[in-house]
């Protein structure tokens, strides 16, 4: 079974998290992803690479992670004959993905503008912290500058005087994911119109952009948020509660829900009629949220997700990672796979979030060797010779 992308070509450039997510996304939905890394090395290769609890043959976590699907073909750029041999692959490729600084793929000769006259279609996409313009352009960016930046540090966590950054990394996840957005929207547009374009992802957008309602709410108030927890700013109960043996969400957004709250946990103070409404219930939130804990106290959290779950009430356990990994729901998505190394050994890792019902074959090849399939890369798609090949790597284009 062909896999959505088969037949798309990615040229991939990236480092680090944001642009290594983006491209692992466009890998697993089946493009062909090679990753043109400097003759050292894309640094992430390094990262962790060395820790025992956190690598596997000498390759680490996120490279394991963020490269499976990838070929990898070594080129120094800086090098006239490898920016040259780069043209090369870039006239047989439909996008090219990094997540350089602002200027530096200009600087590096492999901009939009330079690479369209090498080839029309090819559509290009950089995701920097800030975006290529603007009077901040220039900064540098990595995850909790653009968390920061992008307001959401500000209502995460309990109090404003401690401002959290999420627990995953969304600043760059979400310029990941935009990327990939953004790149399948040119895709479908190139369709129509045979010419490729170039797509902006600034993290810091991203940022602004998942703030969503909430900025709308700013705008309309005048106010800024601050943060609330895990609990909610219109719904109660809305929060974290404590079992005997660890911790639930409930969140009660109807007062249908309200009600069969009530038959599940028996507390007489609950039956006042001024809770039967959502703004009676807020103005005693915290009177309701220690009287419900009194009671959750009492059992486990598999008991009351049993209770509440009879009754339609959402809730949830509040998993740690060996606990949603091993989720019955999660293994039936396939969300868990097994993640290999070119030396045959594996581990597991996340698996691919979108489902697809006619081309979404699952197969996860591993993160490559440095320069692994240059010899590959170069031979099949520009016809080399292996002679062209071997006089190449001993004058330092390739590796």
């Amino acid at each position: 079974m062909k896999k959505a992308l088969s037949g798309i070509r990615i040229l991939d450039l990236t480092h680090m998290l944001s642009g290594p997510y983006g491209g692992m996304i466009l890998a697993d939905l089946g493009a062909e992803t090679i990753k043109i890394e400097p003759l050292h090395g894309e640094g992430t290769r390094k990262l962790l690479a060395s820790d025992p609890s956190n690598s596997l043959g000498g390759m680490g976590a996120y490279f394991i992670t963020l490269n499976r699907n990838k070929k990898s073909v070594a080129i120094d750029l800086k090098n006239q004959d490898g920016l040259a041999l780069f043209y090369q692959l870039v006239e047989k490729a439909d996008i090219v993905l990094s997540n350089f600084g602002a200027g530096v793929a200009e600087r590096l000769k492999i901009g939009f503008e330079t690479l369209s006259t090498v080839n029309p279609r090819i559509i290009t996409c950089t995701i920097s912290g800030f975006g290529s313009d603007g009077p901040n352009c220039q900064r540098p960016a990595f995850d909790q500058v653009a968390q920061a930046t992008g307001g959401g540090m500000s209502i995460t966590g309990t109090d404003p005087a401690h401002p959290v950054r999420a627990g995953i990394p969304i600043g760059d996840l979400g310029g990941g994911m935009f990327g990939v957005m953004g790149l399948l929207a040119a895709l479908y547009e190139r369709e129509r119109s045979g010419s490729g374009q170039h797509v902006d992802i600034s993290m810091l957008d991203c940022q602004i952009s998942m703030l969503n309602y909430m900025a709308t709410m700013h705008f309309l108030s005048g106010e800024d948020p601050y943060p609330v927890g895990n609990s909610h700013f219109v719904h109660v109960p809305y929060d974290t509660f404590t079992c005997s043996d660890g911790f639930i969400v409930i969140a009660v957004i109807t007062d249908n829900f309200w009600q069969n709250l009530k038959t599940v946990v028996d507390v007489p103070e609950f039956h006042k009629p001024e809770y039967d409404g959502q703004p009676g219930r807020f103005a005693d939130r915290a009177f309701i949220n220690r009287k419900l804990n009194e009671v959750l106290i009492s059992n486990t959290c598999s008991y009351w997700i049993a209770e509440l779950e009879a009754k339609r009430i959402p809730c949830a356990p509040v998993n740690t990672f060996s606990q949603a990994l091993s989720d019955p729901q999660v293994l039936h998505r396939k969300m868990v796979v097994e993640l290999k190394h070119p030396d045959g050994s594996s581990t597991r890792g996340p698996g691919n979030p979108i489902k697809l019902s006619r081309t979404g074959a699952e197969e996860f090849g591993p993160a490559p060797l440095l320069g692994q399939h240059t010899t590959e890369v170069l031979s099949a798609l520009l016809g080399m010779t292996h002679g062209e090949i071997e006089t190449m790597k001993e004058r330092g284009v390739i590796g």
